[in-house]
């Protein structure tokens, strides 16, 4: 197989804005299909992270990717098809957006979840480096007195493993 024949097997189809009602249906209910998986597996996460296991939490980083690959492919189909569906199906349009609205509502949750776990996360690295800092300076005091400050050669950097 040649180069051009590779590339055009490759070339990913661009989505196509829906023409029929039943194009419009097709699309609610896939784009309320992937939000209620993404929604499922971000509840997961959420109780995972919460719980304090974050080995389980980040095995689900995999499906969620995937799924988060659909959902975006499905927005992109719905912002083509707006047009059409404020026209012929408005109440379809205005469904999807109640839900939206919830799904954003979740995933803020989910999120502040998250930051919360990294803040925490960090704050205890940082508490570890401070009292190893503090214990692997020599305690010298100056001419006039007062404590050294150590310099930068006094430093002994914390070496930690990123894999769980």
């Amino acid at each position: 197989m040649n180069n051009a024949m590779r590339q055009q097997q490759a070339a990913p189809v661009a989505p196509r804005a829906v023409a029929t009602p039943m194009e419009a249906r097709q699309l609610a209910d896939g784009l309320m299909k992937v939000m209620n998986e993404l929604l499922a597996i971000i509840e997961q996460e959420t109780a995972l992270v919460r719980a304090g296991n974050i080995r389980e939490a980040i095995k689900l980083e995999a499906p969620k990717a995937d799924i988060s690959k659909r959902y975006i492919t499905m927005i992109t189909l719905l912002k083509l098809s707006q047009t059409y569906l404020a026209a012929t199906t408005p109440d379809l349009l205005q469904a999807l957006r109640k839900h939206h609205d919830v799904f954003r509502a979740m995933l803020q949750v989910n999120l502040t979840v998250l930051a919360t776990a990294h803040a925490v996360s960090e704050g205890i690295v940082r508490g570890v480096n401070a009292e190893v800092q503090r214990r692997n300076i020599p305690q010298t005091y100056t001419a006039a007195g007062r404590q050294a400050q150590p310099g930068r050669a006094n430093m002994t950097p914390l070496v930690m493993s990123r894999s769980l």
